[in-house]
């Protein structure tokens, strides 16, 4: 009888495949957008910067002179003490917060946001940073570190600089044990068994000789039951792209 594969363990959520949550200490946010921030700007203070377990960049504590605290990854170059901005009328530096529409072509940015007042969802990882392309009369193009062109709200907001954090996959792991920990940190599964190179009994991939694997299909029917529902799953087309 076949036995259970991964990702129905995974979606039985056991504590193999969980997420550590409770040592996430930190969620990233802006400060509540206000009128002060769409028609002015304020100031405030980095107090702290800090590690956290779920992210690969260093976090910096904002503190501004009304009280609020904002959570932001940190930009290269950042330090504690130093002043930052939030506003339309903030000044283009690394750490300070504006709008899209007031960014200048060719800057780079991060932590940006998809919807006005959302906190900042893109471009977060660590030596990463997209760039601002192009302003249009109803929306900001910007360039993503993938290469892809995103057309955004003009009122989205954006962090001036780059993520801080470079050079971090230039460290070697050297040891197993290190890369599982690193996985589990962040409830990820490691190691990951390509599913060719398992049993029949373990995959619907599995099976036979492993260089005669590729002949399999790799297009799952619609039809098909959890445990078959691997590869390619509703592909509306496979194979190259034609030039």
């Amino acid at each position: 009888m076949p036995k259970r594969m991964r990702q129905q363990r995974a979606g039985k959520g056991t504590s193999v495949f969980r997420a550590p949550s409770f040592r996430y200490r930190y969620k990233s946010r802006y400060r509540s957008l206000d009128d002060a921030e769409k028609e002015n700007k304020i100031e405030g203070k980095v107090i702290d910067i800090v590690n956290d377990t779920a992210r690969t960049a260093p976090i910096m504590i904002v503190e501004y002179k009304t009280g609020e605290q904002a959570i932001i990854p940190a930009p290269y170059g950042i330090k504690v003490g130093d002043v930052v901005e939030a506003g339309a009328n903030a000044t283009i530096k690394a750490g300070n917060v504006l709008p899209l529409k007031s960014i200048p072509a060719g800057t780079p940015i991060y932590n940006i946001e998809l919807v006005p007042g959302d906190g900042g969802k893109l471009v977060r990882a660590s030596g990463t940073a997209a760039r601002v392309v192009a302003h249009e009369e109803n929306r900001v193009i910007i360039k993503l570190p993938s290469k892809e062109l995103k057309q955004l709200n003009p009122n989205c907001r954006a962090t001036i600089g780059l993520v801080a954090g470079f050079g971090r996959k230039e460290k070697p792991i050297v040891k197993a044990g290190k890369h599982y920990h690193m996985a589990k940190a962040r409830g990820k599964y490691w190691p990951r068994v390509s599913g060719v190179a398992m049993n029949a009994v373990s995959h619907p991939f599995g099976g036979k000789r492993r260089s005669t694997q590729s002949s399999k299909k790799k297009v799952a029917p619609r039809n098909a039951p959890p445990g078959r529902k691997v590869g390619s799953i509703a592909a509306k087309k496979t194979g190259r792209k034609k030039r």
